[in-house]
């Protein structure tokens, strides 16, 4: 229904709300039309004259020395007291007499000089054990799942193996005594692996995941009834799926959703059977407790397959806590080790990504594991070239770079882990041992992605040499530059390095034959070169990116067409996701962006609505703002906006259903219906701006027009019923401008009734037709208006009486001479 409103407001004609006649209506016998504009002309008149001038011995650039007759503060580091006498012929500057000749960073740096104070010992402890715990810059595993999720997806039929259970875990009574308990359950460790089981197939991706759901919630009541073993048996069956690899594109999100099941109920076990706290060691856990604790993990060592009981006891690491202080290391070496027996690739790299999330969780100061479980990795690649593999993808029929792309969560994870607050000396050492491998190139993108974005820009130069080293058989190159990069969008490469990084970049870019994948890889090159460049380079940039995406849409068919299809879905996207900000000059600012792109590209319909979204808008726009924290009135910024509306209206071709000038009524319509704030003249300023565009509106050739794009000029061709329309139109935003200048004199507006006089004045000597006698006289009567109480600015006066009187030199415009002798000068009484 709003819509339909807004609809049939543009169709409205702009009225004035006081239609009663008054004797200045009678306006368009005078303003038949605008004066003509011959704009080449006009810009040549304005070049600014070329004069010599004698620098002699000055230069604006030149120093100014500055002598102060004050003492130097002798607190910095280096500096000297000293005494001068002032210069008498040069200014003190007045920022460095304010400061006593000390710039505030100094006094910054002669502060941080302080002694140390007495409590940095103990800062430096807590700073030591903080560096041993995994902070906040550290991305957790948890917010990879949904991407993993949503990006590896299969429509092949799935598997999966449900535990039934078996009558032997009954839950105890809450009488039974603690010894009793826990033989019960070492006796059910002995049935561990026993309980029916049954195989669903054919299962939907979506069948898959609610079957997962459904042994979480099993596994969630077997833990809370005290089954742990029941559920620890649960477990073991949900962690032999891990080695399943039929549908091999499914694992990334398989591992997602079964590790999670795994890790999240196994982890509380580590408070069984007795709680202690967080800072406990081994010596204060009593001998029941490591005994139960033993035969858990002998038990757990006793599952015959490797992966379930690697994933089992990766779970359960934290509670070797309580059988010696150095068992996580030990136990983390030894399950380190333990991946290498794993014969699938793709299934040990994840194997490797579990075992790195449990030791970032449990202990992230011992490295040792980390780094070892990545150097295992790159003796691992070469298995993914085997036999083996390369029949399984045959069998599955999947090519070599999607089966590549199933290693990058796992890969991402592990070099995350390992870079963590690592040395540069283990960084550059990890690179070498890439380069050594061949330059992998998914080692390579993960390598980029992993390390520390300033770690990657001060070598960006050798990046690019070992990205022109890989084989682009498996991993395209332009996704490595991509990847490289986003690393130089977030710290800055060597100044003398910068230009050779983006010349390497874009040979390889301007390759890329899709216009998707270019776009996703054009645009991260796109940023680096306006961060660190000139507008020169930029528009090369810019143009170079033009002339690839036509020669592109040229190639995947019609140019015309695909370019048109491109820049209509980039509209669709922003019409439907503009309205979601929040600020609403936001919100109008990019209707209007968006409205001019699409204008730029032909798509006329997207245009229109665009532009007719931002007018829809207006009347939302609050009368205050808040700006830091302060509020603003909103009247400044939205008269800013509506010049900015107006003369992006000129170059826009009226809608062949909508009527003349529909866009500039429905504007001027909201502007009128507006709530303004009490005494304000922006609705009047607003009606004296779109004078100037009517007028170029009535031109035979316009100021500037949008390359195929017919405007107004061509549409109508100087149609008399058009320069009739804009005619009226200007007759009754006169006739308003007027009738306002006519309040503000009966009350004490008088200096704003000056100031819009004036305004007025010089819009109708700018574009007004002033040989018509009738309109001359309204521009002397509004000259003599601004003058008349004496607020007008006298140096603004007579340098626009000047003006007039160089113009009336011309041919074409000898008339306003006669203007001249009328215009007097009026200063305050």
């Amino acid at each position: 229904m709003v819509f339909i409103l807004y609809k049939l407001y543009f169709l409205l004609p702009f009225t004035n709300p006081t239609p009663k006649p008054t004797p200045h209506r009678k306006l368009s016998a005078f303003l038949q039309h605008s004066r003509a504009r011959k704009y080449e002309g006009e810009l040549q008149m304005c070049r600014l004259e070329v004069s010599a001038v004698d620098f002699s011995d000055y230069h604006p650039l030149k120093a100014i020395t500055v002598t102060d007759s004050k003492a130097r503060r002798s607190g910095r580091k280096g500096s000297t007291s000293s005494s001068s006498s002032s210069s008498s012929s040069v200014a003190l500057d007045p920022l460095s007499s304010m400061l006593d000749g000390t710039d505030p960073l100094s006094l910054f740096a002669a502060a941080s000089e302080t002694p140390t104070l007495p409590h940095s010992i103990s800062l430096g402890r807590k700073r030591r054990e903080k560096e041993e715990e995994v902070g906040s810059d550290f991305e957790p595993w948890s917010s990879k799942r949904g991407e993993i999720l949503s990006r590896f997806t299969t429509t092949e039929k799935l598997s999966i193996n449900l535990f039934m259970g078996s009558d032997k875990s009954k839950a105890s009574s809450p009488s039974s005594a603690v010894s009793e308990k826990v033989r019960t359950r070492l006796e059910e460790l002995d049935d561990l692996e026993e309980g029916s089981q049954r195989e669903l197939l054919n299962l939907s991706q979506q069948d898959y995941v609610n079957r997962i759901e459904e042994l979480n919630q099993s596994l969630k009541e077997a833990w809370g009834s005290d089954q742990k073993v029941k559920a620890l048996k649960i477990v073991i069956q949900c962690s032999k799926l891990l080695s399943d690899t039929s549908v091999i594109q499914f694992y990334p999100s398989k591992f997602v959703l079964i590790s999670s099941l795994v890790y999240d109920r196994i982890w509380s076990i580590c408070a069984d059977p007795h709680p202690l706290p967080e800072s406990f060691s081994a010596d204060d856990v009593n001998d029941t407790a490591k005994e139960t604790c033993l035969n858990w993990f002998f038990k757990i060592a006793s599952i015959r397959e490797l992966v379930p009981r690697l994933y089992v006891e990766a779970a359960l690491l934290k509670c070797n806590r309580f059988l010696t202080k150095s068992g996580i290391q030990e136990t983390l070496q030894r399950l380190t080790a333990m991946i290498r027996g794993i014969g699938d690739p793709l299934v040990a790299v994840y194997a490797r990504a579990y075992l790195c999330r449990v030791g970032m969780e449990v202990a992230p100061h011992l490295k040792d594991s980390l780094n070892k479980n990545f150097f295992d990795l790159l003796a691992s690649f070469r298995q993914i070239h085997g036999e083996s593999v390369q029949n399984q993808l045959v069998q599955q029929r999947v090519e070599i770079p999607i089966y590549l792309t199933l290693y990058s969560p796992a890969i991402h994870w592990i070099l995350q882990c390992v870079a963590y607050r690592a040395p540069e000396v283990l960084l550059t050492e990890m690179m070498d041992r890439c380069k050594k491998l061949g330059n992998n190139a998914l080692l390579l993108n993960s390598v980029m992605w992993a390390f520390r974005a300033e770690f990657v820009a001060m070598r960006a130069t050798d990046f690019i040499g070992m990205i022109k080293d890989c084989d682009e058989a498996g991993f395209p190159k332009h996704l490595l530059f991509a990847s490289l990069g986003r690393s130089l969008s977030c710290a800055d490469p060597p100044e003398s390095e910068r230009l050779s990084i983006l010349n390497e970049a874009w040979k390889v870019v301007t390759k890329v034959r899709s216009p998707r994948d270019y776009i996703n890889c054009a645009e991260i090159w796109v940023e680096f070169t306006c961060r660190h460049f000139t507008k020169r380079e930029v528009n090369t940039v810019l143009t170079v990116n033009q002339l690839a995406m036509e020669t592109r849409c040229v190639m995947k068919g019609n140019h015309s067409r695909k370019t048109a299809s491109f820049v209509r879905a980039c509209a669709a996207y922003s019409f439907i996701t503009i309205p979601s900000l929040t600020s609403i000059f936001s919100r109008l600012n990019l209707y209007l962006l968006s409205g001019q792109v699409a204008l730029a590209n032909q798509c006329l319909s997207q245009a229109d609505a665009f532009l007719k979204a931002a007018v829809s808008l207006l009347p939302e726009v609050p009368r205050t703002i808040s700006i830091e924290g302060k509020q603003r009135s909103s009247e400044p910024f939205l008269l800013d906006f509506i010049n900015n509306f107006l003369s992006t209206l000129l170059v826009v071709p009226d809608h062949p259903e909508q009527g003349v000038l529909y866009l500039v009524r429905g504007l001027l319509n909201m502007v009128q219906d507006y709530t303004w704030e009490d005494n304000s003249d922006a609705k009047i300023r607003v009606y004296i701006s779109a004078l100037p565009l009517l007028a170029a509106m009535s031109q035979e050739s316009y100021l500037y027009t949008i390359p195929k794009v017919d405007s107004n000029e061509t549409l109508y061709g100087g149609d008399p019923k058009f320069i009739a329309e804009i005619n009226k139109l200007c007759e009754t935003l006169i006739a308003q401008v007027l009738d306002h200048l006519k309040g503000l004199g009966r009350d004490e507006g008088v200096r704003r009734q000056g100031s819009l006089a004036f305004s007025l004045f010089g819009c109708l000597l700018a574009h007004g037709d002033l040989r018509n006698n009738k309109l001359n006289q309204l521009a002397v009567n509004l000259w003599n208006l601004s003058h008349k109480h004496g607020f007008c600015d006298t140096r603004t006066s007579v340098r626009t009486l000047e003006y007039i009187k160089h113009q009336a030199q011309l041919a074409d415009l000898s008339h306003l001479s006669d203007m001249t002798a009328r215009l007097s000068l009026q200063s305050r009484a």
